[in-house]
């Protein structure tokens, strides 16, 4: 098994940033803000974040302001979202640089996204997903703006779609899945309204998605997925309840999915690698103290130390 091949992994995101004309890029580019999240946010938890050129970075994200309506797009020409907008604040939050934003515009177009039923839209188009109610707590909380939205709808329309096994769906009477939990109970900490969740009930349909071979899937009967290493385990640990899993065979799971050769994670042991599955092995991994890893942040989805910069900053 071996350990953790940081430098591979550093090399890999920073050669995949540089790739603007290959498969992986062409498939990802109307999300490639969302890539830029996750490759940066690995580097700064493998401590190699110097790997990258600030300004640059500040720059592109920047270019992908709609300077109408102040929302970000995946990339440039692209229209603005939600899904991407939280990436582009939480990039600028890593990078210590949200002094370049006009934090009252994007804050506005975030809050004007809410439904009158607390729901979040993603877009101007309409559609809801407590994804999206994540991504607007989220984002309003790292902006200091949470008063901007009704925190109390907001709040109820997530515990609307809390299921009878203690999940959660993307809309009132949709299906559990460890993705959407992780948007629910992560706006619900952020919000101070955990008391809402029932931890055992929770904790035990959580703990019950690790599989015979350590790796953990999003809904039962899937194959176990190193992604869910991330929306699990970050659960897990808001409701107090991640000493329910096996951690050690977790690790092994996560470390048979490294590209030893050339960098990167998978899905899945011998899979292609991609820079998605590399970041939430390495956050993974990060949750459960792997060493020479900086911590994560459960809620906020970045470095600890980042967090605690954004809130504790006299």
């Amino acid at each position: 098994m071996g350990g953790l091949e940081e430098e591979k992994h550093a090399r890999y995101i920073v050669s995949v940033e540089k790739k603007k004309d290959d498969f992986e890029a062409l498939v990802i580019e109307h999300l490639r803000m969302n890539g830029a999240y996750w490759g940066l946010t690995t580097l700064d938890l493998l401590n190699k974040i110097g790997a990258i050129d600030v300004d640059a970075v500040v720059s592109w994200v920047m270019e992908c302001q709609d300077k109408d309506c102040g929302g970000f797009a995946g990339n440039l020409g692209h229209d603005p979202h939600l899904l991407y907008t939280i990436s582009a604040v939480q990039i600028l939050a890593l990078l210590d640089r949200l002094d370049v934003l006009d934090i009252e515009k994007v804050s506005d177009y975030v809050a004007g996204l809410q439904n009158e039923d607390g729901s979040f839209s993603g877009d101007m188009w309409g559609e809801i997903d407590t994804r999206f109610s994540y991504c607007a707590i989220c984002c309003l909380s790292l902006l200091g703006r949470l008063s901007k939205i009704n925190v109390e709808k907001a709040v109820n329309f997530i515990v609307s779609c809390k299921n009878l096994d203690g999940g959660f769906g993307s809309i009132p009477g949709g299906e559990s899945h460890a993705g959407q939990i992780f948007c629910c109970v992560g706006a619900l900490a952020i919000t101070g309204s955990l008391h809402h969740v029932d931890r055992d009930l929770l904790g035990w349909w959580l703990c019950e998605r690790q599989c015979k071979d350590g790796g953990l899937n999003g809904r039962p009967e899937k194959l176990a997925d190193v992604c869910y290493s991330w929306w699990v385990l970050s659960s897990l640990i808001m409701i107090d309840r991640v000493h329910w899993i096996d951690k050690e065979k977790l690790t092994r799971f996560i470390l048979n999915c490294q590209d030893k050769d050339n960098g990167g994670i998978s899905d899945r042991p011998d899979n292609a690698v991609d820079v998605f599955h590399t970041y939430f092995g390495v956050a993974g991994l990060s949750l459960m103290e792997y060493p020479g890893l900086k911590t994560i942040d459960p809620a906020y989805a970045l470095p600890v130390d980042v967090v605690n910069r954004i809130f504790f900053r006299k």
